[in-house]
């Protein structure tokens, strides 16, 4: 599975934090943990695991990866995007406000507050990411695999842009031999 440049890297494995039904945020504590070691939460200042403010980030983060996977199905099959797919992103972009930053080598930058702020601020960043991804190009190579089982993040590193699967050897020949089957049984 080839893996995206890597600012969209941490975009993919948010995504990939819901893998074949085991949902990396369904414990408090875990989630925490993962939104802490990819910089999304600020530790010292973000709610403790088991407090009311962690849940409600957590209930954000969970529709904002909703609404990402949502994108990136998009990127697969053309269908356009819903008001439901896009509302938690809308408030994300509510809750946390963008800064402009002038670096030392004269470039003005779009970056996200601190994730001091809560998830909201670490979510922004992502949407950042994927706002740069989109003006250079590469958003849309990153995809959901074809495969209804597995619909596991993947980088399309293919010329034509077509690729559909995140393993060809496992979830392509799987579900084309599903596809076959069922073609099968109707002529037969």
């Amino acid at each position: 599975m080839d893996k995206p440049p890597p600012p969209l890297l941490l975009v993919q494995a948010f995504v990939d934090t819901l893998e074949l039904g085991t949902d990396m945020f369904a414990d408090a504590g875990e989630a925490h943990a993962w939104l802490a070691d990819a910089g999304l939460i600020d530790t010292a200042s973000s709610g403790r695991p088991g407090s009311p403010g962690f849940a409600s980030d957590l209930r954000l983060a969970r529709e904002v990866r909703a609404s990402i996977q949502a994108m990136m199905a998009h990127n697969s099959d053309d269908e356009p995007l819903t008001e439901d797919d896009t509302r938690p992103l809308e408030k994300t972009g509510r809750e946390a406000q963008p800064r402009l930053r002038v670096g030392p080598d004269g470039q003005v930058k779009l970056e996200a507050a601190s994730p001091a702020s809560g998830v909201a601020g670490g979510l922004l960043g992502s949407l950042l990411i994927i706002r740069d991804a989109q003006a250079n190009g590469s958003w849309d190579r990153l995809k959901l695999c074809g495969n209804p089982d597995c619909r596991w993040a993947f980088y399309d590193r293919s010329h034509s842009r077509r690729g559909a699967w995140c393993d060809m050897a496992s979830c392509g020949n799987r579900q084309k031999n599903r596809n076959l089957r069922a073609r099968r049984a109707q002529l037969g």
